[in-house]
């Protein structure tokens, strides 16, 4: 096999990789603040589900929740898994996983806001939903964003798992040289450098009043 069909392969991996990524970020961190709302509910039962459902995500290998999601439609529901699916088990999986993750980071965010941020909200007329989204979450968003940059490298880490690095194992024992993983590696290492990148600016855009 020569380089170019490498590269190729790894590419088509690659882009796969990168959509995975994008895709589990545009469903997790939403997904993520909704469960962080739950945990920090007044109903005890909602308040109950959130956190057991943090400690599953948590407390189980990402693999293993990979599998359940992959096999669990077969063998709970009888359904003929088709092949098609298998990118979307992935998003599913990744995205449930990395939410539990980012919910307990916007609530440890949210809970550090200091009481007078709501009491001067109050004062200025402002509502429940108006006096968070206008006031508390801008300034969540500025502290959480270092661990949430963590979640976010480890999260391109995981998703090689998935697709490259799959990949590039195939070709290097097809070829018995390791030159393919290290070229995954090297593609690899680049994308987390841009993502670290891309958040260091947006944490310098958001510290405004340093």
């Amino acid at each position: 096999m020569s380089i170019q069909v490498m590269l190729l392969q790894l590419g088509r991996g690659m882009i796969v990789s990168i959509e995975i990524f994008m895709l589990t970020l545009l469903f997790s961190l939403p997904f993520g603040l909704i469960v962080s709302f739950g945990r920090m509910s007044r109903n005890g039962l909602i308040r109950g589900i959130s956190k057991v459902y943090i400690s599953i995500m948590r407390g189980t290998p990402l693999m293993l929740q990979l599998l359940v999601v992959y096999f669990g439609p077969y063998y709970v529901f009888h359904i003929r898994i088709s092949n098609s699916y298998r990118f979307i088990a992935v998003i599913i999986a990744f995205a449930i996983n990395y939410a539990a993750y980012f919910a307990e980071i916007y609530r440890a965010g949210i809970e550090s806001m200091p009481a007078g941020q709501y009491e001067a909200a109050r004062v200025l007329g402002y509502g429940k939903a108006q006096t968070f989204f206008k006031i508390i979450l801008p300034q969540v968003v500025k502290r959480i964003l270092p661990p949430v940059t963590n979640e976010i490298i480890t999260l391109v880490k995981d998703t090689s798992q998935a697709e490259m690095f799959t990949i590039a194992k195939q070709v290097a024992a097809a070829q018995t040289t390791i030159l393919p993983l290290m070229v995954a590696g090297v593609f690899y290492y680049i994308l987390n450098l841009i993502v670290a990148a891309l958040m260091e600016r947006m944490e310098k855009a958001l510290s405004y009043y340093r």
